[in-house]
């Protein structure tokens, strides 16, 4: 099929390059023309394992370009995806659908026959009666379906939940979208992923409710960890203890220093406006979100206790400013409330992120920048794990010790084990662990 792609963020570009993966002829659209100019060269506008290559494979095959110009994108189109950001507006948490209406709008006066829309992008519930109505009031063609069609993709492994997802969500209310969709996917068919057809509210409503859950499961494993340290248990053998329960399962029990990135934050909080403008409560997930916040905010206060109460004058050393490893993004990243209070109580902070120092310096303007871990911790007086990136995992200690002036180890992902770090020498103080 013929695809068009508005939006070349981490969810159009990658949702584009894998459908053209498939054998469908995809083009992608971006308003930014930097954007789309760095995409025809080669450079990719995100990091993310193996997208880089796989453009570059289907653009040489012809089935992936790259353009400004929707005309021209939807021209041949049978599916439109929009795919563009619904970021979380200021002072009220509603999620922000400038962007979608806009590209809505657009697309109605270019539209030359009917086609399929779809909404890739997480919108709130009855998004898609409005975009159905929009269309027609913009004067789009008699018979254009709009259809939902939820991402539920893990960045650092996007490609892979692509391609062999849990399910493929898809709301529509008519026959003619979802037979498209269904074609769209057949490819996946031979994985014998689920295909779930919904109702378009529910299927929107379900992508709020997926993130929701998770994000819940994140909370609850990082208050357990408060009690566990509290009476001298472990939560990592607590974690395994209840994810070994089927009914549980054992995905997204690491306790840490909190939820961030581009969808828990934003998504919660769009559901709970969501839930008030209807009237109904939802104080799980109201809970879930102050019980987030308030984490996040309160890890400078660890490395402050093992500093002895004050941070000023000291020298720390942070590794890892993404908000998760295998990416660059630093959206609302747990990294950011640590170092922020770290430097309002007077310390230097020193850190180091394998890819995520472009988009860090963007918010984190005021810290150093090191080149590697090794040059981070020279000379500091603490060091912090935030982002459990692989290769931090195989640092020795021994080395970092040796380059410490103190000897202060806070780690908020558990990745090393306290008595390998007091044989190097490291005071530990990890999450959760007695």
């Amino acid at each position: 099929m013929r695809i068009a792609m508005i939006g070349t963020g981490y969810v159009g570009l990658v949702s584009g390059t894998c459908f053209a993966d498939f054998g469908h002829h995809v083009t992608c659209v971006d308003k930014d023309a930097g954007k789309i100019d760095g995409l025809l060269a080669g450079r990719m506008p995100i990091w993310e394992p193996g997208l880089e290559q796989l453009v570059k494979s289907n653009v040489q095959r012809g089935r992936l370009a790259f353009t400004t110009d929707l005309g021209a994108a939807v021209r041949d189109a049978e599916a439109v995806f929009i795919a563009v950001g619904t970021p979380s507006r200021r002072g009220d948490g509603h999620a922000d659908l400038s962007y979608v209406f806009a590209a809505v709008e657009e697309l109605a006066g270019l539209l030359e026959k009917p086609v399929v829309v779809v909404t890739k992008s997480t919108v709130p519930v009855g998004t898609g009666d409005k975009i159905a109505a929009l269309l027609q009031q913009k004067g789009a063609p008699e018979g254009v379906s709009v259809a939902s069609n939820p991402e539920f993709l893990r960045e650092g492994a996007a490609i892979a939940d692509f391609k062999h997802p849990d399910r493929i969500l898809v709301g529509a209310e008519d026959e003619r979208a979802r037979h498209a969709l269904a074609e769209i996917y057949r490819p996946l068919f031979l994985n014998r992923a689920p295909m779930l057809f919904t109702s378009r509210r529910t299927a929107e409503l379900t992508k709020y409710a997926a993130n929701a859950f998770l994000a819940t499961k994140i909370s609850f494993i990082n208050e357990m960890a408060d009690l566990c340290e509290a009476v001298g248990a472990d939560v990592q053998d607590l974690a395994r203890g209840i994810g070994l329960d089927n009914r549980i399962g054992p995905k997204f029990l690491h306790a840490g220093p909190g939820y961030g990135g581009s969808c828990f934050p934003k998504d919660t909080l769009a559901l709970l406006r969501t839930a008030e403008e209807q009237g109904v409560q939802q104080r799980i997930v109201s809970t879930v979100v102050d019980v987030n916040d308030s984490r996040k905010a309160a890890m400078a206060d660890r490395v402050r206790e093992e500093l002895g109460g004050s941070v000023e004058g000291r020298r720390i050393a942070v590794l890892g400013l993404t908000f998760k490893p295998n990416t660059d993004d630093m959206r609302d990243a747990p990294s950011i409330p640590l170092v922020e209070k770290l430097v309002e109580g007077g310390a230097t902070v020193v850190a180091f992120d394998p890819v995520g120092r472009e988009q860090a310096e963007k918010v984190l303007p005021k810290i150093e920048y090191a080149a590697s871990a090794e040059q981070a911790v020279d000379g500091v007086d603490a060091l912090v794990v935030v982002t459990e990136w692989d290769e931090f995992r195989a640092l020795d200690l021994q080395d970092l010790a040796r380059r410490m002036k103190g000897k202060v180890l806070v780690d908020l992902r558990n990745i090393y084990d306290r008595a390998e770090a007091a044989q190097a020498g490291l005071t530990y103080r990890g999450i959760g662990r007695g």
